[in-house]
C-alpha cells in the first residue's frame, strides 16, 4: 500500500475528509509507535565508523533509534564486540581518560555538543567508550534507525509488507482526532493490537529463528 492508496483508504473508512497535513499526522504518529513497538529486521542498518587515540566519544548516526550491537575491528581485523553498560559504570571503571587501551564497554552518554564557545547542544545521541581508545580503531554499529515515513517517500517496507499494521494505526490516530464514540475507539484499537501482534510474531518470532535450530512450528494435539 502507497501513501496515496493509505490516505484514500483512511478517509473512506473513517468516512471523513482530512487535510494532507492531518493525514501526515496521522500516518506518522502510527509509524512512530509501531517502530517503537517491534524489532523487525528491516528496521536495521550498519555503518563504520573510526575511533581516534584519546577521544572517548562516538557520535550515532541521524537516524539512529537504538543499538543492536557495536564492535571494535583491532588492527588484524578481529571484531570485539563491546558490552552495553551505564554512563555510571564507564566513569567508575575508568574515572580518568586517561587510561586507554581496546575499548570493552559503551554507554548511551547524551545528547552531543559542538565544540562553539558556549557550547551547543544538538539533538544527535554520542556514546562514551571504557577504555579511553589507545588507537584508531574501526567500529561497526549494528542499529535500529527510523526509515524515512511513507508520508514522503511514498512506499516503504511497512506500507508494502505489512500495511495492516500501518492503516489501523492511522485509523486509530483519525478516529480519536474526530472525537469518534467510545465504541469505535475500542474497535480501532482492538484491530490495531491484532495487526502489531501479527507483526511480532513476524519480527520478534519469525525473523529470530529457524527451523533447523529451533525445530519445525508444532501445534499440541490432546
Amino acid at each position: 500500500m502507497n501513501y496515496s492508496d493509505l490516505t484514500a483508504n483512511i478517509q473512506d473508512i473513517v468516512e471523513n475528509s482530512f487535510t494532507a497535513d492531518q493525514l501526515a499526522m496521522f500516518t506518522q504518529q502510527a509509524e512512530q509507535k509501531i517502530y517503537n513497538s517491534v524489532q523487525f529486521a528491516a528496521l536495521r542498518k550498519n555503518v563504520n565508523a573510526v575511533l581516534t587515540s584519546g577521544n572517548k566519544y562516538l557520535s550515532a548516526p541521524n537516524d539512529f533509534m537504538s543499538v543492536f550491537s557495536l564492535a571494535v575491528i583491532d588492527g588484524d581485523g578481529d571484531f570485539s564486540y563491546l558490552l552495553n553498560k551505564d554512563v555510571n559504570f564507564i566513569r567508575e571503571a575508568y574515572p580518568s581518560a586517561s587510561t586507554q587501551g581496546l575499548p570493552k564497554y559503551y554507554a548511551i552518554f547524551g545528547p552531543t555538543t559542538t565544540n562553539a564557545v558556549p557550547p551547543v547542544i544538538t539533538d544527535e545521541i554520542s556514546f562514551i567508550l571504557g577504555p579511553t581508545p589507545d588507537s584508531t580503531y574501526n567500529v561497526e554499529l549494528h542499529y535500529f534507525y527510523y526509515p524515512e515515513s511513507i508520508v514522503t517517500a511514498g512506499t516503504t517496507w511497512l506500507g508494502d509488507n505489512f500495511d495492516s499494521a500501518l492503516l489501523n494505526g492511522a485509523l486509530l490516530e483519525a478516529i480519536r482526532f474526530i472525537k469518534g464514540d467510545a465504541e469505535m475507539i475500542g474497535l480501532y484499537e482492538k484491530m490495531y493490537a491484532q495487526s502489531v501482534a501479527l507483526l511480532k510474531m513476524l519480527g520478534d518470532g519469525k525473523e529470530r529463528q529457524d527451523s533447523y535450530r529451533s525445530g519445525q512450528f508444532k501445534i499440541p494435539v490432546s
